[in-house]
């Protein structure tokens, strides 16, 4: 075998190894962030006073949109501490910050045990929590598609939201196992806790683990002996991050609002406005971020072949016309295989967002600004529209009196995202800079 093939081989290997760790780390740190949500309800009576169910509801979900106020901070600490020190050193940090706050999570008393503390303590174990995810993203992204085949980068880079979704699918699953094996009595006094101690406790010690068994990505190593700044000096470079970033957070507005109203927040609303109870509606949201996983999958193949532009069009165009039908399915219908298929409908859907966006953001930068720009973007994005998404649905149902309401606020995302998608460049077969 040529010295050559020898080094494809052990590149092509190495690459493999680098998304197996950055996909089970990934996963594991996104089952501590989205068990929160899973057990909204449960925590707004613990944590808040419960004279008002409604507010104390509005309560718990406004701690969730701080959790992800947090992230554009996390996203420039760790972005440019990712493009200066590496993506893995910034992976090893932010994994035992997120298990930190999980765990405090789980073990803090309630209101009824320290008062107001509770609901402050929350909120800065969701600050932890926010702060770490924010580096997340970026690095993760970062540290994917520098190690993918040039062929292969859609893929590639969507294995970090697949691992993310399938972190908050196996949240989603143990929260509906826990729902349907324990009685509403103890699953409101304990059982929810469970998840929040084995996330610290068990999941980002493994994680931190198979982190540490990877090396850096060539793209970074190259630009540390200064190779890779020759093609384009980095004060040109940073001279269009701003605009960069902008697109950035258009591009990526509609995906994020619709994850986290049709998957994060439509559990807690089809018990709360709907006609499925609580337990089955956990179950049927697993399946819809089960079916999310396999789109994020077929989706980044495809756009490997056609190019990222047409599944974003596609996508943003279809949660333009079916949101409301999808509201009106979730509110009137007690058929539980009818609501089943629409919470499917939605995770695919969403799917094609997070099995596309994450390359076609990734090659917009070049690589000594790519952790940088897609953490501060994608975390802009998601801190302003995607994480008080639960927030401003519940918000709406009180304000307007009409439990469609939360598919305005999806509409008016698709709306926005969908004119920066018809300007983007389609990057797909590209070179990455």
């Amino acid at each position: 075998m040529s010295t050559h093939a020898l080094e494809a081989d052990t590149a092509m290997e190495m690459g493999k190894k680098a998304a197996f760790s950055t996909v089970v780390g990934n996963a594991l740190e996104w089952f501590d962030f989205a068990s929160y949500a899973f057990f909204a309800s449960i925590i707004a009576n613990h944590f808040f006073p419960v004279q008002d169910h409604a507010t104390a509801m509005i309560g718990t979900f406004a701690v969730f949109g701080i959790g992800l106020v947090a992230r554009p901070l996390g996203a420039l600490f760790f972005g440019r501490f990712g493009d200066v020190r590496g993506r893995k050193v910034a992976l090893l940090i932010a994994m035992p910050m997120m298990g930190a706050g999980t765990l405090l999570i789980g073990l803090l008393p309630t209101y009824a045990q320290i008062g107001i503390a509770a609901p402050i303590g929350l909120v800065l174990c969701r600050l932890l929590q926010g702060f770490s995810a924010g580096g997340e993203v970026g690095n993760a992204i970062a540290f994917l598609i520098e190690w993918a085949p040039p062929r292969k980068r859609g893929f590639y880079s969507s294995l970090q939201q697949a691992s993310a979704v399938g972190g908050t699918l196996l949240g989603s699953g143990l929260a509906a196992s826990l729902s349907s094996a324990m009685g509403h009595e103890l699953l409101a006094s304990i059982g929810w806790r469970i998840p929040f101690v084995v996330g610290g406790l068990v999941i980002a010690p493994l994680g931190y683990y198979f982190r540490s068994k990877v090396d850096e990505t060539p793209f970074f190593a190259e630009q540390e002996h200064g190779a890779a700044n020759q093609a384009r000096p980095a004060s040109a470079a940073r001279q269009s991050i701003g605009l960069l970033c902008l697109k950035t957070v258009g591009i990526s507005t509609v995906w994020v609002v619709a994850f986290y109203t049709f998957l994060i927040y439509v559990p807690s609303f089809l018990s709360l406005h709907g006609r499925i109870p609580a337990s089955i509606a956990l179950w049927i949201n697993t399946a819809g971020l089960l079916m999310m996983v396999i789109s994020i999958v077929l989706s980044s193949i495809v756009s490997d072949i056609v190019g990222r532009k047409p599944l974003l069009i596609i996508a943003g165009l279809a949660f333009l016309l079916l949101s409301y039908p999808l509201f009106v399915l979730f509110v009137r219908s007690d058929s539980t295989a009818l609501v089943f298929l629409g919470v499917v409908l939605s995770g695919g859907l969403v799917g094609i967002f997070a099995g596309t966006c994450p390359a076609a953001m990734a090659e917009m930068y070049p690589t000594q600004l790519r952790t940088t720009g897609v953490s501060i973007g994608f975390g802009l994005s998601t801190a302003i529209f995607g994480g008080f998404a639960s927030l401003i649905s519940e918000s709406l149902i009180k304000l307007t009196g009409s439990p469609l309401s939360p598919s305005y606020y999806v509409i008016l995302a698709a709306a926005l995202s969908l004119p920066v998608i018809f300007s983007l460049k389609e990057t797909a077969h590209a070179p990455l800079a």
